[in-house]
């Protein structure tokens, strides 16, 4: 199978990318942009695999992305706009890139009749849930610029397939975190701050609970779901790991030996869900099993960002690799 992988050189999907080259006989186009969370830094290890091309392109231009596209079996959409404190200081680029370039990628695929068209969402959209897990049946709640653009790509997404048949099936996450994760995002954040020595910023009463997935299970999620999902079916993906932000700031320090002198309670974010958790039933059936404890991946992403700060560091302070 060839597949188009928009946003391949972001953090999900880099990873992603990775994990089809190792796993897989598939090859890998990657489409992107390059914006300030997309580099090529982050696939030079793939650069000598013959399976992997990369293609600059912006999915909001629909020549370039038909240019790109044509050819390929599948297509796998991870290319979005992705952060929540940047939504709220200014939502416009967050539907231009999440709502329209789907539809472009979407249609594009359609007048292709690419055979698969996997796009990647977020729990997010289900909006807080105080308690139990979303089901991907439930009421779509978003909260922020952010969640709110990712439901409404969700819902082009989908139109495709009742509308005109198109093969679209579609993923909802937890919060990921791992290897190549842009330094802005709450555990590369903190764990680089770690390193560097310098306090982490925990919003509000830091007990908000997130479900945080590792991204190589993501990863292996989302291709099971690529290869045997049902087309028009939704399939969330979490780990099961439901956990304050506080807790996760608490094992961190434990990693690195420090107390609790480095935990800086900053104001909270506005509109700030208290928890997410999906049911995975779903997904589950299909065969996927998350590969790491929580315990296993923290500490195996913060031995990376040991290892790699000639990744991290540039993007961090703004300075050149």
């Amino acid at each position: 199978m060839k597949i188009l992988v928009t946003g391949g050189a972001g953090f999900i999907g880099s990873n992603y990318v990775r994990h089809v080259l190792r796993e897989t006989d598939d090859e890998v186009t990657v489409y992107d942009a390059l914006t300030y969370a997309g580099n090529l830094s982050t696939l030079r290890d793939c650069d000598d695999d013959p399976r992997y091309s990369f293609v600059k392109g912006d999915i909001c231009d629909p020549g370039t992305l038909e240019d790109a596209m044509a050819g390929h079996d599948a297509v796998v959409h991870f290319a979005a706009e992705s952060h929540v404190d940047r939504s709220i200081a200014g939502a416009d680029d967050f539907v231009v890139t999440n709502c329209f370039g789907t539809n472009v990628v979407v249609d594009t695929a359609r007048r292709l009749d690419i055979e698969r068209v996997l796009h990647v969402g977020t729990d997010e959209v289900y909006g807080s849930v105080e308690v139990g897990s979303s089901k991907e049946t439930d009421p779509l709640d978003p909260r922020s610029p952010y969640s709110a653009s990712k439901a409404g790509s969700d819902l082009i997404a989908l139109s495709y397939f009742h509308t005109y048949g198109t093969p679209v099936v579609v993923t909802r996450c937890t919060n990921n975190f791992g290897p190549y994760q842009f330094p802005e995002k709450a555990i590369p954040l903190f764990t680089t701050n770690l390193i560097e020595g310098r306090p982490i910023p925990l919003y509000g009463d830091g007990l908000n609970e997130r479900d945080w997935l590792f991204v190589d299970d993501h990863c292996a999620g989302v291709h099971l779901v690529l290869r045997q999902g049902t087309v028009g079916e939704i399939y969330n993906i979490g780990a099961g790991n439901e956990t304050p932000n506080r807790a996760i700031v608490d094992r961190l320090l434990a990693l690195f030996g420090v107390g609790e002198e480095l935990v800086q309670y900053v104001e909270d974010r506005p509109g700030h869900d208290r928890r997410y958790s999906v049911d995975i039933t779903k997904v589950t059936a299909l065969g996927w099993r998350k590969q790491r404890t929580l315990d296993e991946a923290l500490e195996a992403t913060v031995q990376w960002y040991r290892d790699n700060e000639w990744w991290w560091r540039p993007l961090k302070h703004g300075t050149d690799a």
